[in-house]
């Protein structure tokens, strides 16, 4: 079954120019003149002079010398070489507010004062020793973490990203069930390495090699194009019948895992029909199945109303994996799971080198008392609900440019759609006012499978004067684009 048709990826009516960046990209981009102006950007600090070498040298550096598969955004790169909470500066000294985070990683601010003395105090002490010895900060950290969890998620793995916690979290599931088959759904993204890229259903992530043994991806309960609309009361039943209906006829009857991500990022934010994965959860673990809660992304307070993003859907994961917020940009990441399942691992010797390491064992800490003490899921679930209220009223504003604003908290995305259309995504036009945002000194993600959704992840700490700020700079960018 394909849900999406080949849509045009750039307006057929528009004129448009293609630029080059340092990247293989390139982007299709409308020849605007126009320079919105708005209100100067709050900010907390006016920093030095950047004295490093010259953009261009830089440029130069990464196509010689950098895998050229990198994508970049923007026709003109940015050279970020500063930041404080949520601001960050070019290498001209123009200031930013940050809405992307380093792709909703940098959790609780850029250049956070207690994280990096928490960093530089372990740094005196001892960098390195490995799991082979005893390390006070990698089994501090593991207490305070699972005590963020259910009280049946008590024990803890450390590594170094998501796509290695997705990558350990299968394991895990393969050897206690004793099971091979892995569900996971279609436009997943669950990391990019040899395994993972496998489990992540985007064809723009996955290279024309052997991958995904043993994984079958069921339908995306995808309500915008999908064959289950807004509309249809029974959308959540009828897209859990896929899973159910994929592991009878797709597996031999009995999963290993199921895998998903509470609100899908890379995949351009897209959130469940409400009682989705209870369904799903109660039909994998009756087949003999366990369940994985994807956080890398949701996690840590970002959706706002919950610590973690399972949470917001009232369902109880047997393992969850967790990275970019867990180190506000230290490479981080953790797989927390039942003591029942976690003992599995010792059929055999089982090593990470820089797992727990106690410089990001002590910035993991340090990250995890500045969300408490800073009231950083409170701020999310406040401003970012203001965030929402205001993306869908410019959406309301400009219907033939944006459509369906969805996602909770600090994970916001929007629909770019082709004016004319109800749902034809346009990719230029997305590209376009990341370009028109970046003039007035917003940063923007984007995503989705076709590069059409705005993505709005921004760091964690900012306030209601810069939501305003963010607001009335993408209203301005849309309002060009529509006429």
């Amino acid at each position: 079954l394909s849900l999406f048709p080949s849509f045009p990826r750039h307006r057929a009516t528009t004129t448009t120019t293609t630029t080059s960046s340092s990247s293989s990209s390139s982007f299709l981009l409308r020849s605007f003149s126009f320079r919105p102006q708005v209100k100067a950007i709050p900010s907390a600090s006016s920093p030095p002079p950047y004295t490093g070498p010259a953009k261009e040298v830089v440029v130069k550096q990464r196509k010689e010398h950098l895998n050229r598969g990198l994508a970049i955004l923007y026709k003109d790169p940015i050279q970020l070489v500063r930041g404080d909470g949520q601001y960050v500066w070019d290498d001209k000294g123009k200031q930013y507010l940050d809405f992307f985070a380093g792709v909703a990683t940098v959790s609780v601010g850029h250049a956070h004062k207690k994280i990096n003395e928490a960093a530089i105090e372990q740094m005196g002490k001892i960098g390195h020793s490995t799991p082979l010895y005893l390390n006070e900060q990698m089994s501090a950290y593991a207490e305070e973490l699972t005590a963020k969890l259910p009280p049946h998620l008590s024990v803890a793995h450390f590594v170094n990203s998501g796509s290695e916690a997705n990558d350990l979290a299968i394991t895990l599931a393969r050897l206690y069930t004793g099971n091979y088959d892995v569900i996971a759904l279609r436009n997943a993204y669950h990391g990019d390495s040899p395994f993972t890229m496998g489990v992540t259903a985007h064809h723009n992530w996955k290279y024309p090699v052997p991958q995904g043994f043993g994984v079958h991806h069921a339908v995306n309960p995808d309500r915008f194009r999908g064959p289950h609309k807004y509309d249809d009361p029974q959308a959540a039943q009828k897209y859990a019948w896929d899973v159910k209906n994929l592991i009878e006829h797709g597996t031999s009857g009995s999963p290993a895992c199921f895998i998903c991500e509470p609100i899908q990022g890379v995949g351009g934010i897209f959130e469940y029909p409400e009682g989705y994965l209870k369904e799903v959860y109660s039909t994998v673990k009756g087949k003999g199945g366990v369940c994985i809660a994807d956080e890398v992304q949701t996690g840590f307070g970002r959706t706002g109303e919950n610590y973690w993003g399972f949470q917001n859907h009232g369902v109880s994961p047997d393992i969850v994996t967790m990275a970019k917020g867990i180190g506000n940009g230290w490479p981080l990441g953790a797989v927390v799971t039942t003591p029942e399942i976690a003992a599995v691992m010792s059929q055999r010797a089982n090593f990470n080198t820089y797992g727990g390491n106690p410089i990001a064992s002590s910035v993991g800490r340090a990250v995890l008392r500045a969300i408490d003490e800073e009231g950083i899921q409170e701020n999310a679930r406040v401003n970012g609900g203001k965030m929402k209220e205001g993306l869908q009223k410019i959406a309301e504003k400009f219907p033939s440019v944006l459509k369906d604003v969805r996602g909770k908290g600090f994970m916001l995305g929007v629909e770019v759609i082709v004016p004319g259309t109800e749902t034809d995504p346009d990719a230029a036009g997305a590209a376009q006012i990341l370009e028109l945002t970046r003039e007035q000194g917003l940063l923007l993600g984007k995503g989705g499978l076709y590069g059409n959704v705005l993505r709005i992840q921004p760091v964690m700490c900012l306030t209601e004067a810069d939501v305003n700020f963010a607001l009335e700079a993408i209203e301005n960018a849309v309002g060009q684009l529509s006429k």
